[in-house]
Protein backbone atom coordinates (compact mmCIF):
# COMPACT_ATOMS: atom_id res chain seq x y z
CA UNK A 1 0.00 0.00 0.00
CA UNK A 2 1.66 3.16 -1.24
CA UNK A 3 0.64 6.32 0.64
CA UNK A 4 -1.90 8.37 -1.30
CA UNK A 5 -3.27 10.70 1.41
CA UNK A 6 -1.33 13.96 1.72
CA UNK A 7 -0.81 16.26 4.70
CA UNK A 8 -3.83 18.56 4.41
CA UNK A 9 -6.10 15.68 3.37
CA UNK A 10 -4.82 13.68 6.32
CA UNK A 11 -5.48 16.50 8.81
CA UNK A 12 -9.00 17.08 7.48
CA UNK A 13 -9.79 13.36 7.67
CA UNK A 14 -8.47 13.13 11.23
CA UNK A 15 -10.41 16.15 12.50
CA UNK A 16 -13.63 15.16 10.72
CA UNK A 17 -13.35 11.56 11.89
CA UNK A 18 -12.74 12.51 15.51
CA UNK A 19 -15.62 15.00 15.35
CA UNK A 20 -18.00 12.32 14.06
CA UNK A 21 -16.91 9.87 16.75
CA UNK A 22 -17.31 12.53 19.44
CA UNK A 23 -20.75 13.41 18.08
CA UNK A 24 -21.82 9.79 18.51
CA UNK A 25 -20.87 9.82 22.19
CA UNK A 26 -22.47 13.21 22.84
CA UNK A 27 -25.72 11.91 21.35
CA UNK A 28 -26.09 14.41 18.53
CA UNK A 29 -27.69 11.85 16.23
CA UNK A 30 -30.45 9.34 16.77
CA UNK A 31 -30.03 5.66 16.02
CA UNK A 32 -29.30 4.21 13.39
CA UNK A 33 -27.41 7.35 12.31
CA UNK A 34 -25.20 6.98 15.40
CA UNK A 35 -23.81 3.79 13.91
CA UNK A 36 -23.33 5.33 10.46
CA UNK A 37 -21.52 8.35 11.92
CA UNK A 38 -19.37 6.15 14.16
CA UNK A 39 -18.33 3.88 11.31
CA UNK A 40 -17.67 6.81 8.97
CA UNK A 41 -15.61 8.54 11.65
CA UNK A 42 -13.64 5.37 12.30
CA UNK A 43 -12.90 4.92 8.60
CA UNK A 44 -11.75 8.53 8.30
CA UNK A 45 -9.43 8.23 11.32
CA UNK A 46 -8.08 4.89 10.10
CA UNK A 47 -7.34 6.15 6.59
CA UNK A 48 -5.67 9.26 8.04
CA UNK A 49 -3.42 7.18 10.29
CA UNK A 50 -2.56 4.68 7.54
CA UNK A 51 -2.09 7.46 4.94
CA UNK A 52 -3.90 5.23 2.43
CA UNK A 53 -7.44 5.48 1.07
CA UNK A 54 -8.61 2.41 -0.85
CA UNK A 55 -10.97 4.50 -3.02
CA UNK A 56 -8.27 6.88 -4.24
CA UNK A 57 -6.55 4.40 -6.63
CA UNK A 58 -9.93 3.49 -8.13
CA UNK A 59 -10.67 7.16 -8.75
CA UNK A 60 -7.12 8.03 -9.83
CA UNK A 61 -6.57 10.45 -6.94
CA UNK A 62 -3.34 11.00 -5.05
CA UNK A 63 -3.01 13.96 -2.64
CA UNK A 64 0.59 13.20 -1.63
CA UNK A 65 3.26 15.59 -2.84
CA UNK A 66 5.34 14.37 -5.73
CA UNK A 67 9.02 14.07 -5.20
Amino acid sequence: MKANVGGVDRAVRLVAGLALIAWVFVGGLVSPWNYVAGIAGGVLVLTALMRFCPLYPLLGINTCKKG
